[in-house]
């Protein structure tokens, strides 16, 4: 773990945010006013939830409708950004940001229609070999897709979903079991869809170790990289991944419901027995607007689009990632250890005094910006007084888990202090 002080005093928080540090971005992005507390703006440690809103969104947007505005129809092909090929933009800063080739990745629909378009081509179950392996505390999307994808192909989701438990007494699942339990069914198993950091723990999967264990058993693998995706580094291509997904509304920023991410590995893109739902976004552009009955599918990930692209959903995306590669997601991630290191000593020093229990691994390896704490009272209440009396905005997981998230482009040490303050008044009614 990073070295940082045990003073736990304000100032030292202070202190660390006069440092210079050019992974922060904190001025690009704007601040929600606070709703209680004694300062004016929220300590927002929720971007694990949804991100903040970079200032040059919305000129990204105006931009856009500018374009509706001047050319109607000919927009497709005469605005500045045409239409027609604007999705191409956002390609190359996207596979740079989770470690694949542009060919690999296409941004298109939301988290979930991707998950489903992604199992239709990559679960493939046979009459012995049809179950598919998720974390026991997955997100219920993710259970919800692979429960109907089971059922849909004529296999009882209740036999069929391998749910992965971690050992009694314990918070987070260990590499061991997880390769354990692939071995253990290998004869039965299809496909591995796991999160790539799990949503309820922030624990981080070793995604190179087990993808390569679900290949040795012979299934295929794929990851849910919704909290994983511009948190930490990611190498998609050389872990041999067989695909993933992720959102763009997180850490990545580009607001709510936005467009997301698909990565389908190469060997996979020009193989013609790969199965996939189509649409008229998944043909060769050369012959799109032919209007030709048979499709004639892309040698790229554009080949599971389906439609033309959401052009207004797609100007942030392009000013998130645009700001992903001018700071670095290894400048990143070192400045997120960084401000998660220092959030734990506050949090650690609280754990003596009250009875809190931070269920997101320590180990660099193995976490990301999000840090979970279990608390003794009603998480939910908890985080609403941490909001209305504090300004610190947080979010909970029902019964009993806190979500802190400083996100390092725009969270500080003094966001981190003050929710650790935060906490401290609420669960015991003095200063940390």
């Amino acid at each position: 773990m990073a070295d940082v002080s045990t003073d736990t005093g304000e100032e030292r928080a202070l202190a660390l945010d006069a440092t210079d540090d050019p992974a922060s971005r904190r001025s690009d992005f704007l601040i929600p006013p606070a709703v209680g507390g004694a300062f004016p703006l929220t300590a927002y440690l929720a971007g694990n939830s949804l991100g903040l809103q970079p200032r040059a969104t919305r000129a990204e947007l105006m931009a856009d409708l500018d374009a509706w505005e001047e050319y109607g129809v000919r927009g497709h092909t005469e605005a500045d950004r045409p239409w027609v090929s604007y999705h191409e933009a956002l390609r190359e800063p996207s596979a740079r940001l989770v470690g694949a080739r542009p060919d690999e990745v296409v941004v298109m629909n939301t988290l979930t229609v991707n998950l489903h378009l992604l199992l239709a081509s990559f679960y493939r179950p046979t009459s012995i070999r049809h179950r598919i392996v998720i974390e026991d505390r997955a997100f219920s999307s993710d259970s919800y897709a692979v429960r109907s994808h089971v059922a849909l192909r004529g296999h009882d989701p209740e036999t069929a979903v391998l749910r992965l438990r971690p050992r009694p007494g314990e918070d987070v699942l260990r590499t061991e079991d997880v390769a354990k339990t692939l071995h253990d069914h290998a004869h039965s198993i299809a496909t591995v869809l796991m999160g790539g950091v799990n949503y309820l723990t922030g624990e981080v999967m070793d995604m190179a170790e087990i993808t390569a264990a679900g290949h040795e058993v012979g299934a295929l693998v794929g990851w849910d990289l919704a909290h994983a995706a511009g948190n930490i580094p990611l190498h998609l291509h050389d872990w041999d991944v067989d695909f993933a997904a992720w959102c763009t509304y997180k850490y990545l920023n580009s607001g709510p419901g936005a467009v997301a991410g698909a990565f389908i590995h190469e060997r996979h893109l020009a193989e013609p027995s790969t199965p996939r739902l189509e649409g008229w976004w998944s043909t060769d552009p050369a012959s799109r607007f032919e209007m030709r009955p048979v499709s004639e599918p892309q040698h790229s990930a554009d080949a599971w689009s389906l439609s033309n692209p959401p052009i207004f959903a797609m100007g942030p995306v392009r000013t998130s990632l645009q700001i992903f590669d001018e700071v670095g997601m290894d400048a990143l991630r070192a400045r997120s250890l960084r401000l998660t290191a220092y959030l734990r000593e506050l949090l650690d020093a609280l754990a003596q005094r009250a009875d809190i229990a931070i269920v997101t691994p320590a180990d660099d390896d193995h976490h990301g910006a999000q840090l979970s704490v279990r608390v003794p009272v009603d998480a939910a209440d908890l985080v609403e007084r941490l909001s209305s009396n504090w300004g610190v905005v947080a979010d909970d997981r029902q019964p009993d888990i806190v979500r802190l998230a400083p996100a390092p482009l725009y969270c500080t040490y003094h966001d981190c202090w003050r929710a650790a303050e935060a906490l401290s008044w609420e669960l015991k009614g003095e200063a940390l």
